[in-house]
């Protein structure tokens, strides 16, 4: 049975850091992309950046410079280090793994960002 397990939100101040992870099993992670997705209070869920299974890493603009994405195979754990956070990082994050047709998402974990 696969599993996605996402961990690390909380509540934090403007300009604080974040390192969320997403945990996997049941599945050959090091053979999958692994995205960030997030979904803010009453809008859609938007693509954050993507690590492949080569480590190359891939960004939306408004997090580029402030969000970092790293794997650690031997762990099956994907990592997203959020830094300089924003009012507007608020949301559910959310991890997805995909190789070829497969998809296969978390539960999400909370970020807020309030002063």
């Amino acid at each position: 049975q696969v599993q996605l397990v996402e961990s690390g939100g909380d509540l934090v101040r403007p300009g604080g850091s974040l390192r969320l992870a997403c945990a996997a099993s049941g599945i050959m992670f090091s053979a999958y992309v692994v995205h960030w997705d997030r979904q803010a209070p009453g809008k859609e869920r938007e693509w954050v950046g993507y690590i492949t299974s080569d480590g190359s890493t891939y960004y939306t603009e408004s997090v580029k410079g402030r969000f970092t994405i790293s794997r650690d195979n031997a762990k099956n754990t994907v990592y997203l280090q959020m830094d300089a956070l924003r009012f507007e990082d608020t949301a559910v994050y959310y991890c997805r793994c995909t190789r070829g047709g497969a998809v296969f998402w978390g539960q999400g974990t909370q970020v807020t960002v309030s002063s």
